[in-house]
């Protein structure tokens, strides 16, 4: 089984608030304004992936090749809304015959017609995401960017590779929303 997945942000806010990502870093002058902004994008990028979450609102296409007889399916990034149902297709043809399980770790469990298929191709999009502006990330999450944007914007100048590393909040809260995965 192969799966590739792939973001569309829906949304063109930035996952923090630049005035307190800038008391944060503790400056007080517009001229680094840009990398700044730039700092923060990087790291929120950073974040979703570590921890497989949409900080923003995203449509997530996943598309899976060979896949096998399992009973379900976890999604590779949430959290999604439980009253959303995904969009499948099998082998290009629509498929509805599965449950799904919102929240923070999405899961889909096939329905007994599945097992009657032996598709070479399911693709699925969704969307996840906590909200569609910074207020709705979680604050443990915000924190933790922040931190690590601290860290790159320090790390500014040359250094050796195990100076700038993750910020130790980050490291623990990435561990929290990452979960087990099989």
């Amino acid at each position: 089984m192969k799966m590739l997945v792939s973001r569309a942000y829906t949304s063109a806010n930035d996952p923090f608030n630049m005035a307190e990502l800038k008391d944060h870093l503790r400056v007080d002058f517009d001229e680094d304004d840009s990398a700044i902004r730039t700092i923060g994008r990087a790291v929120a990028s950073e974040i979703e992936q570590v921890t497989q979450v949409a900080l923003l609102t995203q449509t997530i296409t996943v598309t899976i090749f060979d896949p096998g007889c399992d009973v379900g399916l976890s999604l590779p990034i949430g959290p999604v809304a439980t009253d959303t149902t995904p969009t499948i297709t099998v082998d290009g043809v629509a498929f509805t015959a599965f449950a799904f399980m919102g929240g923070i770790r999405p899961y889909i469990r096939w329905g007994d017609s599945f097992f009657d298929l032996t598709p070479s191709r399911i693709s699925i999009e969704y969307v996840a995401g906590f909200g569609e502006d910074m207020s709705a990330v979680p604050e443990d999450l915000a924190q933790a960017l922040m931190d690590q944007a601290a860290l790159h914007y320090d790390g500014r100048s040359p250094m050796n590779a195990k100076s700038l590393t993750t910020s130790p909040h980050m490291a623990r809260i990435a561990a929290r929303y990452r979960g087990v995965q099989a």
